[in-house]
């Protein structure tokens, strides 16, 4: 065999390895908004602060854009983008909806003793279905809905003062 065919093989290894160390070296994208054009999932979810009655997205309640935000207690970049969460709460009363994704009832009321709570309302998602419904990727996630029900936008991961500034602008301000 040609010295130049056993060498291949190893080059190739090391290209390999030099693009794998750049992807871990280079910064993520925690985040990431983008323009939705999809109808919010026809799910209904029992509310947190009475199991008898429920919420809806499609379409969401009011003549108004709204904001649902997928959290969980379990998340610790759910705690960290609370306080954003309840900035825009102050900004757009009324217009704030929280989604507890796969958590248990008890766990989700502990979280927003501690924290407080900044959501108009609080539907339920113990099994994580209607998440997906939304197009879910991982907690935490944020969609604004339209009065006829479109998501018209969905910020995935963490919300910052950038992100939450272009929440704040879809939801009318």
């Amino acid at each position: 065999m040609k010295r130049w065919q056993a060498i291949l093989p190893l080059a190739a290894l090391a290209g390999l390895g030099i693009l794998g160390g750049i992807q871990l070296i280079r910064p993520a994208e925690e985040s990431f908004t983008a323009k939705a054009d999809r109808v919010a999932p026809d799910r209904v979810f029992p509310l947190l602060q009475d199991s008898s009655q429920s919420i809806s997205f499609a379409p969401p309640p009011g003549d108004r854009p709204v904001m649902v935000n997928l959290f969980a207690s379990w998340c610790g970049p759910c705690r960290a983008e609370h306080g954003d969460i309840t900035w825009l709460a102050q900004k757009h009363p009324g217009q704030v909806y929280g989604l507890a994704y796969k958590d248990a009832p008890e766990a989700t009321r502990e979280f927003l003793a501690e924290l407080g709570n900044p959501f108009e309302k609080i539907g339920v998602d113990r099994d994580g279905q209607g998440g997906l419904d939304f197009g879910l990727t991982g907690v935490p996630e944020t969609f604004v809905i339209s009065p006829d029900g479109q998501i018209i936008m969905h910020v995935r991961g963490v919300l910052d003062e950038n992100r939450r500034e272009e929440v704040s602008a879809a939801l009318g301000g």
